[in-house]
């Protein structure tokens, strides 16, 4: 029944696209179901293929993730050895009608087991005298709350800028006023800061709450994603940041409320390093949804949404990043879309494709290059790995009669390592792409967006968003110890719809791409030294090369805006003779003695996901052990 409801839903969907007048009333609705707890799961849990559904998560949850007298107090114990304990600035802007809510936010920051914190409040001109009766009673039963009343409502910026000048600590912790930490919030940040001191910016998971005190909709995120964060603001909740840092560069921004914390997690990083941004593995942040007034950004989704893009634009041009288009998402409003395009003059871009035989294939994907590309200059180098069919013998000739194309002779047995590094030698180009012979090719503009983003001085390698001819998902990044070495994320999902949170559809760095269809700059490649040609024969050379290159400083990029088709190892067929599976499994034993434990957990993969699934299946027990108990075993 569900997956009738879905096929059905999305088809609808994509017909009322169709139609602007009919679609504009439809996202408006949309927009009002998503405030709803059973408009919200519909929406994730029918349009988007995840793997953790609502009730999941709740048995999730009970299990691991509520304390016991037992853990409380092996964090008090833990609190009671740190040799760093740095106050904390919870800083809260408030705007109500009614205190209840603030009064239930209050309460678990003073439930907080770490209790070196301080929280400073700022409302924001209440209209009911109540809120600041409230507030004040508050603070009067806890010296670490302090309160100040604007004489004026200045929106939330305002109000946060007001609440700063409260703070004392050496870190601040943006609160809204509806929301509830969970009680080891404070202290899983603390125990952070006891590894990195140096930190300029913590973010953790989060998750929603209803007024019945349910959780849902949980987002468990990447490492820090400088790709990601231009299309999305993952740090969010909880985000930490060091004072000094939020101070020099003037707070929040008024004009961005909706976006706020958007701007500001964009502008910290800038003053910042990715090695001194974090990530939480853990919920540590309920954002309210249902029971209370309406939250600016639920209010005013059109400038939330402007403010986000001009927060993306903005920074980019702060990064010195040009030749970039930022516009808002009509499917996911407050969500960015970002595009690059290729520089001026245009680069000379390899092609190499290695093939055998299997004509009909090769012919595909050369007339994709050729004809159905809308780049230049481009050459095609292709690898003859020992081609015997006339067939074949007929196409090449053919295709030597375009000046861009070069046929290299490479006799032997299959080595595909040794294939792509024979080419990449020969290439005159600056850019290699790497792209095998069973590709073909849905949309010329293909290249250019590989192009624009591997020019990128800090971009070393990027990876395409293949699809299977029956348009289910092939490739989109792979991810590190999936499977034991690697695996594809949500191998063989529906190719027609976002996934978790969008990440389907939206450019993002990951760990490593498959040589299928990838891009490098020649001079990278050179450095690293190529494909691992002794070790690496077949199978996760290309896996080695993204590590390489990760080692060596660069970032990997995965971007949906490159689609093309991959009809899998059709030329070469399926892995199944016995020599195969005993050179398979050498070159996994390779991989393992090489990289040792960086296999263990990919930081673009949230490591409560269970790395036996593509899907973003939470594991069970989780594989992290939580800071106490590290802790203890320490001692």
């Amino acid at each position: 029944m569900h997956a009738l409801v879905r096929t059905l839903s999305i088809h609808a969907l994509n017909a009322v696209r169709r139609v602007p007048l009919i679609h504009r009333v439809v996202h408006a609705a949309a927009e009002r179901m998503a405030k709803t707890r059973w408009g919200a799961r519909y929406i994730r849990s029918v349009l988007e293929p995840e793997a953790l559904s609502y009730g999941d998560y709740l048995d999730w949850v009970a299990t691991y993730d509520t304390l016991s007298p037992t853990d409380r107090k092996s964090i008090r114990a833990h609190v009671a050895r740190m040799t760093y304990t740095p106050l904390i600035s919870v800083v809260m802007p408030v705007y109500a009608k009614s205190p209840d809510l603030i009064v239930k936010a209050i309460a678990s920051v003073r439930a907080q087991l770490y209790p070196h914190w301080e929280l400073c409040i700022a409302d924001d001109a209440s209209p009911e005298p109540a809120v600041w009766k409230a507030l004040q009673k508050q603070a009067a039963a806890d010296s670490r709350i302090k309160v100040v009343r604007r004489p004026e409502n200045g929106n939330i910026c305002a109000a946060t800028n007001t609440a700063l000048t409260l703070a004392t600590g050496e870190f601040v912790a943006l609160m809204d006023h509806d929301d509830i930490l969970p009680e080891r919030a404070l202290y899983e940040v603390a125990a952070l800061l006891q590894e990195h001191p140096d930190a300029d910016l913590i973010y953790s998971d989060e998750d929603k709450i209803d007024t019945s005190g349910r959780r849902y909709e949980p987002y468990f995120k990447t490492a820090w994603n400088p790709e990601l964060i231009l299309s999305q603001n993952f740090v969010s909740h909880l985000g930490v940041y060091r004072r000094s840092i939020v101070e020099a560069i003037g707070g929040l921004r008024v004009g961005f409320e909706g976006s706020q914390d958007y701007d500001l997690a964009l502008r910290v990083s800038e003053q910042s390093s990715a090695s001194r941004i974090h990530h939480i593995p853990w919920v540590l942040y309920h954002w309210r949804q249902e029971g209370g007034p309406e939250t600016f950004s639920q209010a005013f989704m059109d400038r939330c949404a402007d403010a986000a893009r001009r927060a993306v634009d903005e920074h980019l041009v702060r990064t010195g990043q040009t030749r970039v288009t930022v516009a808002n998402l009509e499917d996911s409003p407050g969500w960015v879309g970002v595009r690059r395009a290729p520089p001026e003059p245009r680069p000379l871009v390899s092609i190499i494709v290695p093939t055998r035989d299997r004509a009909e294939l090769l012919a595909q994907c050369a007339d994709g290059v050729l004809t159905k590309t809308a780049y230049a200059p481009l050459e095609l180098l292709i690898v003859d790995n020992g081609s015997v069919e006339p067939e074949t013998a007929a196409l090449f000739e053919r295709l030597r009669k375009d000046a861009r194309v070069r046929i290299l002779p490479a006799p032997g047995p299959f080595n595909f390592s040794a294939l792509n590094n024979l080419a990449a030698a020969e290439a005159r180009g600056e850019i290699l792409v790497l792209l095998n012979n069973d590709i073909s090719m849905l949309r010329d503009d293909w290249l250019d967006e590989m192009v624009a983003q591997v020019v990128r001085p800090n971009v070393g390698a990027v990876g395409a968003r293949l699809l299977f001819p029956d348009g289910t998902v092939q490739h989109a990044g792979v991810v590190i110890g999936m499977g034991g070495v690697a695996g594809h994320l949500c191998y063989g999902a529906p190719g027609d719809n976002g996934g978790y949170y969008r990440h389907l559809l939206t450019p993002r760095n990951v760990t490593a791409v498959t040589a299928a269809c990838l891009a490098i700059r020649k001079s990278v490649y050179d450095e690293v030294g190529g494909l691992d040609a002794e070790r690496l024969t077949v199978a996760f050379n290309d896996v080695d090369l993204c590590l390489k290159v990760r080692a060596a400083g660069y970032d990997i990029v995965w971007t949906p805006h490159a689609e093309l088709v991959h009809h899998e190892s059709a030329s070469r067929g399926e892995d199944r003779e016995p020599e195969a599976q005993a050179r398979f499994n050498a070159e996994i034993a390779a991989m393992q003695s090489r990289w040792g434990r960086a296999l263990d957990q990919d930081p673009f993969h949230n490591p409560l996901f269970d790395l036996r699934y593509s899907d973003y299946k939470l594991a069970s027990p989780p594989p992290r052990k939580p800071p106490w108990v590290m802790s203890d075993s320490r001692r």
